[in-house]
């Protein structure tokens, strides 16, 4: 059935006032818990001095979080700044020739921050792909850039790289990989782009001027190269309406979302609770749902902030940059789950979509998934964590298919046809809010510990059955009907948009 189903507004309002008390029955669970556990010694390592003027200590056991506001923050400010200021001035001055400002201060910056010797290696993996673009054979192309990230992500390969790179630099390691990383991937999307090309090839100063675009050198997102491309070459830059004032919403969005987290540290420690299984153990099932959730939901508002405020600057620049990902709690299928927009746009058009074509079959999808979650594992950097995150969520993306398929055959085909629409998405709301749980319990594998992933999956559905296991398997089926109900709102609008336009 059509995603533009109608529910009564009745039972909407049922369904929204039912999620909001048990969002707060659970945070109310998870505030006493943090409240209780604050002077813990298991914790201090987690949980250091805040507002001693509210009584509250902050939960910073997240290091990359900590990081950026602390020994990252005057790298940032100083790095972006100039960037900004040689931007506007270019595109100002010579806007024809604004790619090679960027690459320059992107090298200067680059050679500032990590050294001679570190800069080397960028380019000579640069320079390896390069030549192997010019041979214009996809699968030599692949072969190549994946054997370039296991170099960087496999032992001794990395340790050999990184053991050339000196220094006492505090983020030296974090800066290491980070760059590395996208630079291959960015390398990849260059040479497949180039094996697409019919006449002629790229120079290797388009390659340099991708990769070494500063505000997505180190930490991404990565734009494949046709779309950077493209927009770095218009010469005539012009804003869209009311295009300065939506980045300007956006940036205060930001440092709003920024000035949020700080606040929820202070009240719900939900990164450093789990680190004790036992105190966590003897939350009520409620509670224990709740933080697993808000750990997805933490990690989803970590990557908005991080790729928005990067998002912001390429924005300022006269790019479209991959948008920040979509809200996890807008999420119950598998197919629209992830955290870096970027890496899912290069992995869905150079493997995902480029195998399993249509989605429709079977074979195909399950050969696709495969491979997407292959390179995934390589690009996370392989180890046991990785490997169980990835077969989960490689089996949950292909178990929707089979399902879908399962269901569209006889006699649940006709049996759906003779139902109403309202009644169809209903049905379909009951599975959807199993596959947002599928969804959370795969992902906090990666996102916390295995132990953890495995006391929550055991409380919910093992010594929770059946009151907590379908009393929240009914809370989420409300918060997907809810989410159900704004793709409806979305899809009419989108219509409306279409009619205008032929009008």
């Amino acid at each position: 059935m059509g995603v533009k189903a109608r529910l009564p507004s009745y039972e909407l309002g049922f369904y929204a006032l039912t999620l909001t008390c048990a969002v707060v029955y659970s945070g109310s669970g998870i505030f006493e818990a943090s409240r209780d556990s604050m002077n813990r010694k298991a914790f201090r390592d987690g949980i250091k001095p805040g507002w001693h003027y509210f009584g509250r200590k902050m939960d910073v056991a997240d290091f990359e979080w900590v990081m950026w506001f602390t020994s990252f923050r005057n790298f940032i400010i100083f790095a972006l700044s100039g960037h900004i200021l040689f931007a506007k001035v270019c595109s100002m001055v010579m806007p024809q020739h604004r790619a090679v400002v960027y690459m320059l201060y992107g090298l200067l910056s680059v050679l500032g921050s990590m050294g001679l010797a570190y800069l080397m290696i960028i380019l000579s993996h640069c320079v390896v792909l390069y030549s192997v673009s010019l041979v214009k054979h996809k699968w030599l192309c692949y072969v190549a850039g994946l054997c370039s990230l296991a170099s960087f992500k496999l032992e001794p390969f990395s340790s050999w790289q990184s053991g050339f790179v000196t220094g006492a630099f505090d983020l030296q390691d974090v800066l290491f990989y980070g760059g590395s990383g996208f630079t291959i991937m960015r390398c990849m999307s260059f040479a497949l782009e180039s094996c697409e090309r019919k006449e002629g090839v790229f120079s290797i100063f388009d390659l340099l001027k991708y990769n070494f675009y500063l505000p997505f050198f180190f930490f991404g997102p990565i734009m494949t190269f046709d779309q950077f491309y493209a927009q770095v070459s218009t010469r005539e830059l012009r804003r869209k309406d009311d295009e300065m004032r939506s980045i300007r919403v956006h940036a205060v969005l930001n440092v709003g979302a920024i000035i949020a987290v700080d606040i929820f540290f202070h009240f719900f420690y939900i990164l450093t609770l789990p680190s004790d299984l036992k105190f966590v153990n003897r939350l009520s099932d409620w509670s224990l749902a709740g933080l697993a959730y808000s750990n997805l939901v933490y990690d989803w508002v970590k990557a908005a902030v991080m790729f928005g405020v990067i998002n912001t600057i390429a924005r300022l620049d006269h790019l479209d940059p991959p948008q920040p990902p979509k809200c996890i709690t807008m999420l119950y299928v598998f197919a629209e789950t992830h955290f870096d927009r970027g890496i899912n746009d290069w992995l869905c058009k150079y493997v995902y979509d480029h195998i399993g074509e249509n989605h429709d079959n079977v074979v195909k999808e399950l050969m696709a998934t495969i491979s997407t979650f292959a390179i995934t594992t390589l690009w996370l950097g392989p180890c046991q964590i990785v490997y169980i995150w990835s077969f989960f969520n490689c089996f949950g993306l292909n178990f929707e298919l089979w399902v879908q398929k399962f269901f569209q055959r006889e006699p649940f085909a006709k049996m759906e046809a003779k139902m109403s629409a309202a009644m169809s998405r209903r049905i379909r709301a009951v599975f959807g809010a199993a596959n947002f749980w599928a969804i959370v319990l795969y992902n906090i594998l990666a996102l916390n510990s295995l132990e953890f992933a495995l006391l929550v999956t055991k409380r919910l559905l093992l010594t929770g059955f059946p009151v907590s296991t379908l009393s929240i398997w009914f809370i989420t089926y409300c918060g997907v009907q809810l989410i159900k109900e704004h793709e409806r709102f979305l899809a009419i609008e989108e219509e409306k948009c279409d009619k205008a336009k032929q009008e």
